[in-house]
């Protein structure tokens, strides 16, 4: 089997940004829950509370994921996380558009790393508004697989976060959190809501605090830091786990440019878990 047979494949999704789902991520996000009106924009990557993955019970695998196979190359690595993503937003999607989205394997590349094989796929999606040819967002969007965990496996280094910032907001994640995101996003992903599963099979501490939840968060800090701000492009980097078993902060320095933000999540101890770019208009 050669996975990068898969490159090019292509899936195409329809939906309608509706209201309700925006008045829910604003309450999870402990801001005000209102019903927006249509024609209202939607906040940098909340265009990911729609084209949900919507597999049959039936078609999911033990860690809560579809099974292997399908659009996304049948990688053998039992375990999957999101390690990063780039966008480039074009025009603003809005409260009411129907949307199309059109997404492509860009790459599959197979490494080796320092526990063992390692798969990266990237993921170009496109939206676009109904009845327009023109890109509203690009998205890229990297997926890591890997091994199970050995009993010799020695963590990497942490990476230390900057010891300042202009922004800073904590957050103390737990398992209704988790849910509520979950269950937003419909994302089954055992790690993120089955302490037993993540402990016991996994071989981590506690459950995974979503790493898109994480990068939300780091733009809901320079949205409500500078709501007059357009976000042009944006990207993100998943260092290290957080898990829910202490709290984290996310943070934000506008630098000299008066154009480039940079974020960063660190955990409870300060060590850095995502780094973040974002650049304005």
């Amino acid at each position: 089997m050669n996975l990068k047979d898969w490159i090019g494949r292509s899936d195409e999704v329809s939906d309608v940004a509706t209201a309700t789902p925006y008045a829910a991520l604003s309450a999870t996000l402990d801001r005000p829950a209102e019903r927006p009106p249509t024609g209202t924009p939607l906040p940098p990557l909340w265009h990911w509370l729609y084209f949900l993955p919507l597999h049959r019970q039936s078609e999911l695998g033990p860690d809560g994921h579809a099974k292997r196979g399908g659009f996304l190359p049948p990688v053998p690595l039992p375990r999957r996380m999101w390690a990063g993503s780039q966008f480039e937003f074009h025009k603003p999607l809005a409260i009411g558009d129907a949307m199309t989205r059109t997404s492509t394997i860009h790459d599959v590349t197979e490494k080796t790393g320092r526990t063992g094989p390692l798969v990266f796929v990237k993921v170009r999606h496109e939206i676009r508004r109904d009845g327009e040819s023109d890109v509203a967002l690009t998205e890229f969007h990297d997926i890591v697989y890997r091994e199970a965990p050995k009993p010799d496996d020695v963590a990497p280094p942490p990476k230390a976060a900057p010891a300042d910032s202009a922004w800073e907001t904590r957050w103390v994640p737990d398992d209704v959190l988790l849910f509520r995101y979950s269950a937003l996003t419909f994302n089954g992903h055992r790690i993120h809501y089955d302490r037993r599963y993540v402990t016991e099979v996994e071989g981590y501490p506690g459950l995974i605090v979503h790493g898109p939840m994480i990068a939300t968060l780091l733009l809901d800090l320079l949205r409500h830091r500078m709501p007059e701000a357009r976000v042009a492009r944006y990207e993100f980097r998943a260092v290290r786990p957080v898990f829910d078993i202490a709290h984290f902060f996310v943070c934000g320095e506008p630098q000299p440019d008066g154009k480039t933000i940079r974020l960063w999540a660190k955990d409870h101890e300060g060590w850095l878990t995502m780094e973040a770019t974002a650049v304005i208009e």
